[in-house]
């Protein structure tokens, strides 16, 4: 399937949520990036520039401005550890084609997770253990267990992922969205939000169905926003495989344009959902269950915000450039005012039922 740049225009994003950023994030980016250099994962000076070059710290700390700045630091850790790990061994590494041995890496790794006393040989494995350390001197057992779940579910979307790869299979829509949801990583990000910021929020609180969807919604939303801001990266690498504009130009027989404002109008149903039902939740939240939800707030926003400023997505060349940030028009109303669920993904038309409120 053949994506040339000059073919698309993106449209304006609609986006009407708060912008923060922590105030001490160049310090917590100096100290980060400290670590990276010890921390072994690594393996060339290349490596650890497209690492450096994430900006990991910049974007949670768009997710978490009020947070203390050491939780913050564990968690913007991560984010460069995972960044990293995605790089090396999922995306474009030895192992992108191989289902069977990256499942056993990735099970090796998920254990790393759950305890120190694991051990493997894979240069990854210490780093993240160094992180988990971090979390389980500050949170509470509860947090830690939602991350190390959390974690797991990340890793069996990019096992899902890559063995559509090595059979060189397009997903269809539906089957796309729900890979999609836990390929992209949403899940152990937002479930950063609680140890960074300190909050526990209640089992019955954040295990309701309307928070969850809640959760879902905005794990979506941002992943089919980071789709757009690779885009330009992939096609001009000639990388683009299971994205939200492959799915649909191949599902639907349409053009890359007409995918592209399609996947828009798609996202931006998801967001009006989003804004719809956290408005009916977020007046009884309590004060824990407040802060998580103006975290996924917050991180819808910052998610494009960081996406218009890092060479992750902007730098085309072998090492990470220093580029001009990209530029994106904010929409003043969305691209589809339809009601209702997204049409043939019935995997995620519960977010519309009506009982959620």
């Amino acid at each position: 399937m053949e994506l040339r740049l000059s073919e698309v225009e993106l449209p304006p994003l609609y986006c009407p949520l708060e912008s923060s950023l922590h105030p001490h994030v160049r310090d917590i980016e100096k100290r980060a990036v400290e670590w990276i250099g010890t921390s072994g994962m690594c393996a060339s000076e290349k490596e650890k520039a497209w690492v450096v070059a994430t900006h990991s710290a910049d974007f949670f700390a768009r997710f978490a401005p009020v947070a203390d700045d050491d939780r913050l630091l564990a968690a913007v850790l991560w984010v460069y550890w995972g960044f990293g790990f995605d790089d090396a061994r999922c995306d474009s590494g030895p192992l992108s084609g191989r289902p069977a041995q990256f499942n056993a890496l990735a099970g090796l790794v998920q254990r790393a997770c759950e305890t120190d006393s694991a051990s493997a040989d894979d240069r990854f494995i210490g780093a993240l253990q160094d992180i988990m350390r971090r979390f389980r001197s500050f949170a509470p057992p509860t947090q830690v267990h939602r991350f190390v779940q959390a974690h797991r579910a990340w890793l069996s979307g990019v096992s899902w992922q890559i063995g559509n790869q090595a059979l060189g299979r397009m997903p269809g829509l539906d089957e796309f969205l729900a890979m999609r949801l836990l390929s992209a990583g949403g899940f152990p990000t937002m479930a950063l939000l609680e140890l960074a910021t300190g909050a526990e929020v209640p089992d019955r609180e954040l295990h309701h169905p309307a928070v969850r969807a809640l959760t879902e919604m905005a794990a979506m939303v941002a992943s089919l926003d980071n789709d757009r801001h690779s885009l330009h990266k992939e096609m001009s690498h000639s990388q683009a495989d299971q994205n939200i504009y492959t799915v649909l130009m191949a599902e639907r027989e349409v053009p890359l344009q007409e995918a592209v404002h399609q996947a828009n109008a798609l996202r931006d149903r998801i967001l009006r959902r989003f804004l719809q039902l956290h408005d009916r939740v977020r007046p009884a939240a309590g004060a824990d269950l407040a802060t998580y939800l103006q975290g996924l707030r917050y991180g819808v926003r910052g998610n494009n915000e960081w996406g218009m400023r890092v060479p992750r997505y902007l730098s085309l060349g072998h090492w990470p450039e220093k580029t001009e940030d990209a530029n994106i028009t904010w929409a003043d109303e969305p691209s589809d005012h339809r009601p209702g669920p997204v049409e043939n993904a019935p995997c995620v038309a519960w977010w519309w039922d009506r009982d959620l409120g």
